[in-house]
């Protein structure tokens, strides 16, 4: 889960620990309700795991807070993934 800030136009941080995840430049309009990024800030921000069916589940990557799924080309462009 992200902090609150995230819905502005900062760095959306993690709630409990509040580490980086994702840049705002990343950030793009999607149809789903939920912030949508294509890239994490760091290469460490987040972990991804595998889930039997299908989007990759992500958490933080210091604390393992939940943050959703990776959505495999479902980004602004072609080839691009959506958190």
């Amino acid at each position: 889960m992200t902090s609150p800030q995230s819905t502005g136009q900062g760095t959306p941080h993690g709630f409990k620990c509040g580490h980086e995840l994702f840049s705002s430049t990343a950030k793009f309009q999607h149809s789903s309700p939920w912030p949508a990024f294509t890239d994490p800030v760091h290469r460490d921000s987040v972990s991804k795991h595998p889930e039997a069916w299908g989007p990759l589940k992500v958490s933080c990557g210091r604390c393992g807070g939940g943050l959703g799924h990776e959505f495999l080309y479902d980004g602004p462009k072609e080839g691009l993934s959506r958190f």
